[in-house]
């Protein structure tokens, strides 16, 4: 009995998302580096890419990438199926989810620290803290993407192969 050998096919697109990807979790672990005076009140640079990828490739780039992005980061930086995975987990779905429907996503985020962190209704107290910093974050990472946006797109990844040569 011969084993038998499976094949995979790279496309155009699976290299995409490995690049886009690969730039959301470099993006996610700088986040990480970032000083923050409340656990959970970050930047979130990497929205900036997932933004990026909503427009210009559609939503099932994006869920693809916003995957890989906290899979891969939450592995990278120690805290794969830790409370803050599940937190990172539950605010990109919203996000992404959010994003078409134009409703915000710290309260889903709230509410599953409530229910599985923190069981007093005294976490709802932080709402305005966290939907601020929501806003001036979200405002910076969506100008930072218009801008990005308004460049044109690339026709095609680079090959890491051509880069070398």
């Amino acid at each position: 009995m011969t084993p038998s050998v499976i094949e995979l096919t790279v496309t155009a697109e699976d290299r995409r998302v490995a690049w886009l990807a690969t730039a959301a979790v470099g993006l996610s672990l700088v986040d990480a580096a970032i000083p923050s005076p409340l656990p959970g009140v970050k930047p979130g640079l990497a929205n900036i890419v997932t933004l990026v990828v909503l427009a210009r490739y559609g939503w099932g780039t994006a869920v693809w990438v916003s995957a890989l992005r906290v899979l891969a980061g939450s592995l990278l930086l120690g805290f794969f199926l830790a409370p803050g995975f599940f937190l990172s987990l539950t605010g990109t779905t919203l996000s992404l989810l959010t994003l078409g429907l134009a409703r915000h996503h710290i309260g889903g985020q709230l509410l599953l620290a409530r229910v599985w962190l923190i069981p007093h209704d005294g976490v709802f107290l932080l709402t305005p803290v966290f939907a601020a910093a929501a806003l001036v974050f979200g405002t910076i990472n969506g100008l930072i993407a218009a801008k990005l946006l308004a460049e044109p797109a690339p026709s095609e990844m680079p090959r890491v192969r051509e880069e070398i040569n």
